[in-house]
């Protein structure tokens, strides 16, 4: 009798704190079989965000859709690298942040969700979500993605990072209320 094929799973984990995210990724990739288990793929495992930290304040504030671009940039590298290739080899891989959580940054900025969604239309769909709906304790350039991008962005409309933040939690509370778990 041959071995079962494993089942490819794509388990996305979106939020805006950075620890909440990492560990709901955690808790989800060590619910996973351990033959089954493809690992977390991480926001900036291309680097180009760490670059920019480098890059220090001289480098300007980048736009939230410069931000975005980037984000998107980075998401199409680790799919290519990390997600893509454990897929094809029937793994389950969990992605922290992943789409919902770049869209909800790009809403609490003001940009139009047909820009967002033609954006990230290359991202496959998870199997699953996962929405961590944990508030920002404390802005980071290191943590999350949306923490970073607060800390980063030449705020629209003169918005704070807490308030840009807030308004991204609320459109990810949202996301999970419309979408089955």
């Amino acid at each position: 009798m041959s071995p079962r094929p494993r089942r490819a799973a794509l388990i996305a984990v979106d939020g805006i704190d950075g620890p909440a995210i990492l560990a709901a990724a955690t808790t989800a990739n060590a619910a996973v079989g351990r033959r089954e288990r493809g690992g977390i793929s991480r926001w900036d495992a291309s680097g180009i965000f760490e670059e920019m930290l480098l890059a220090g304040d001289g480098a300007g504030r980048p736009s939230a859709r410069t931000l975005l671009l980037l984000y998107a940039a980075d998401l199409a590298f680790r799919l290519r690298w990390e997600i893509r290739p454990k897929l094809e080899q029937g793994r389950t891989v969990v992605v922290a942040p992943y789409v919902d959580t770049a869209v909800a940054f790009g809403r609490a900025a003001g940009l139009p969700r047909a820009w967002l969604a033609n954006l990230f239309g290359f991202a496959p769909s998870p199997s699953r979500r996962i929405v961590e709906t944990t508030a920002v304790r404390k802005f980071s350039r290191r943590h999350g993605f949306v923490e970073f991008a607060c800390a980063q962005a030449a705020h629209p409309r003169g918005r704070a990072a807490a308030d840009l933040a807030g308004l991204a939690r609320a459109h990810l509370i949202k996301r999970r209320a419309a979408s089955p778990r």
